[in-house]
């Protein structure tokens, strides 16, 4: 007997309330297919269904093997989907969400290599400094930098880690009648990223491990981080922000890096995705893309 072609017949069965209704959509007759199930249970040696001439209704076994039956029956299928579509070259639309800062500061970096090497896949960016509804925006792919993951339905696969620094622009330390310190940090305007809950909270690790927070100042608030990113330039006052936004005026001298050995609580590059028996090969071809390019460290130097 073809086992699998028997699990087959068995979930139709099931799926639709009777070996009649599975019979119309395969075209089989009833008998046949009632036989399939009857070798099955023998080879199996429980009983599957309770038949009645109303309606039939799964035993505890069948319930069991039924569980068992649908996921390996996916499986299947995602592999059969999977090998058909490796064969071929990735292509279509591409929906993928980033922030507006790793939209400026980062895409810029890979993503002509990635057009260029996949020619047929067309992206879509969707730029936003919010969590997006995926799949109410049929989005395939997110990248975020983030410390919390808001929903746990989706896949999330870890690309980079993100340090957070603090900077400030040389010609605002210049102004300073004392060099700025762990004691006397709170004194300090921060330019804050009001999107956040506690936008003016700052958390510390000294070197010895202690932990110390503070809540400071605010001069300058923005729901943009490019933004407070050009107000750090400018001289306005401290700012704190993943490496990667300030990366470039750190190593071209516009901002410098406040108290170095002093760690924040640091953040992760995620790549989101629904769940799903299988990538469409255009998802997977950037994800693996982006995953190779993160695999060494970008960002301080």
């Amino acid at each position: 007997m073809d086992q699998f072609s028997a699990m087959q017949t068995f979930r139709r069965v099931v799926d639709h309330g009777s070996f009649s209704a599975a019979a119309v959509l395969t075209g089989q007759s009833h008998t046949v297919l009632s036989r399939q199930v009857k070798n099955l249970e023998r080879q199996l040696g429980s009983q599957l269904l309770h038949r009645t001439t109303r309606r039939l209704q799964l035993t505890e076994a069948g319930t069991m093997f039924y569980r068992h039956c649908v996921q390996i029956l996916d499986q299947m299928d995602a592999m059969t989907l999977e090998l058909s579509e490796h064969q071929q070259q990735p292509s279509g639309t591409l929906r993928l969400s980033v922030s507006s800062a790793f939209g400026e500061l980062e895409l810029g970096h890979w993503l002509p290599g990635f057009v260029e090497r996949y020619a047929q896949i067309r992206i879509e960016l969707c730029c936003t400094d919010r969590f997006v509804d995926m799949l109410e925006e049929n989005i395939d792919l997110c990248l975020r930098v983030t410390d919390h993951l808001p929903d746990s339905s989706l896949v999330a696969r870890k690309l980079a880690p993100s340090e957070v620094i603090l900077v400030a622009a040389p010609s605002y330390l210049r102004r300073l009648p004392n060099p700025i310190n762990a004691d006397n940090l709170g004194e300090h305007p921060l330019l804050s990223y009001n999107r956040l809950a506690q936008p003016q909270r700052l958390q510390l690790t000294e070197p010895s491990g202690s932990q110390r927070e503070m809540v400071m100042p605010s001069r300058v608030s923005a729901n943009s981080p490019m933004a407070l990113r050009a107000a750090a330039i400018g001289g306005l006052g401290i700012a704190s922000f993943d490496r990667f936004i300030v990366d470039d005026a750190v190593k071209d001298g516009r901002l410098v890096q406040l108290l170095p050995d002093w760690q924040q609580p640091s953040r992760t590059l995620y790549a989101l995705y629904p769940h799903s028996r299988y990538l469409a090969p255009k998802v997977r071809a950037l994800l693996d893309y982006v995953q190779a390019y993160y695999q060494r460290p970008r960002w301080g130097h």
